[in-house]
């Protein structure tokens, strides 16, 4: 085992890719064994992270790990998604800066000088872009450009392919993250929540040789409901009252206005207004109204127990300078 501070830590979710597993590891030697050249008493690390897989993945990633220190294997007693397979490696990671990519070969390990050289711009995140896609239009990258448009205007945080694994973090940046259901592709936009600088650029993209894609259409769906989440912690995390408390509101004055007007047609013109719809809907929309801000109210107190039992902060320390 090497005594050299990590520098790079490579992770990399493995699901049912023992084909592509010998050749995965080869690419990322190569460049990786170039790149510690030009480093001073700095090495690397690739972490392998098995999801769950049924084939033989696991036992060449134990082979790979028990002849080269700088393989890490970390084994799943089950399948539990390529976002928790990212968390687990951002955990265990010791590198400076942490590298994803996808274990099926259509990210290029060729590509992570271009990641690093970026990083050492002064950007926090820098995420990859399959520029020339090899997928099929229809059911990859269509559905595709249509998310990431998507999640560009309701995150701000504009990026041409939120779906791409290969991106570069800051350690700092990607151990701050809550990674968790499907929100791997939404990692840039939570990295905004602790003000990560990033940037964006092409990358190479190939076309699928062995094994099947785990991919499909219908994670379209899961996507739009993640980002309904990703867009309440980024506006509203540290201040759910303000959405709770705003739609409470709405429907509270709706109501009021709609009994109010009821009242003075009984009280003024003496009509009955009991069997109007209208009056059932003047009690749904101020009793809605009332519910929504007890649920900020009760949020707020929930975000406060949060922050105050486990000691973290609502905020992010870059640096501290004072004078000695």
């Amino acid at each position: 085992m090497s005594k050299d501070k990590i520098y790079v830590s490579i992770v990399v979710p493995i699901y049912n890719e023992e084909e592509n597993l010998p050749i995965l590891y080869e690419k990322i030697k190569t460049v990786m064994e170039e790149l510690k050249k030009q480093w001073n008493d700095k090495d690397y690390e690739i972490i392998l992270v098995n999801d769950g897989s049924s084939d033989k993945s696991w036992e060449i990633i134990k082979n790979l790990a028990e002849k080269d220190y700088h393989v890490v294997g970390v084994n799943f007693r089950r399948n539990f998604g390529q976002t928790a397979a990212m968390a687990a490696g951002f955990d265990i990671a010791r590198g400076e800066i942490i590298i994803t990519m996808d274990g099926d070969l259509q990210n290029d390990p060729e590509d992570i000088p271009r990641l690093l050289e970026k990083i050492n711009e002064g950007y926090d995140v820098v995420s990859g872009w399959r520029k020339d896609r090899k997928d099929a239009f229809l059911n990859r990258t269509l559905p595709s450009k249509i998310a990431n448009w998507l999640i560009s205007k309701v995150t701000k945080v504009y990026l041409h392919d939120y779906g791409c694994s290969l991106k570069a973090y800051k350690s700092e940046i990607a151990k701050s993250l809550d990674s968790y259901g499907e929100m791997h592709r939404f990692l840039p936009a939570l990295a905004r929540l602790v003000g990560a600088k990033i940037a964006e650029i092409p990358v190479k993209h190939h076309p699928r040789i062995y094994g099947k894609s785990k991919y499909g259409i219908s994670r379209t769906f899961k996507v739009i409901l993640d980002l309904i989440w990703v867009k309440f912690l980024l506006d509203y995390r540290n201040k759910p009252l303000r959405i709770f408390g705003g739609f409470g509101m709405l429907f509270s004055v709706l109501g009021i206005l709609v009994l109010l007007y009821l009242s003075c047609v009984k009280i003024c013109l003496g009509l009955p207004i009991g069997h109007r719809p209208l009056l059932i809907f003047g009690v749904l929309f101020f009793l809605t109204g009332i519910q929504l801000i007890s649920t900020g109210l009760i949020a707020e107190l929930i975000i406060r127990t949060y922050y105050e039992s486990q000691g973290k902060k609502p905020y992010v320390i870059k640096e501290i300078i004072q004078h000695q």
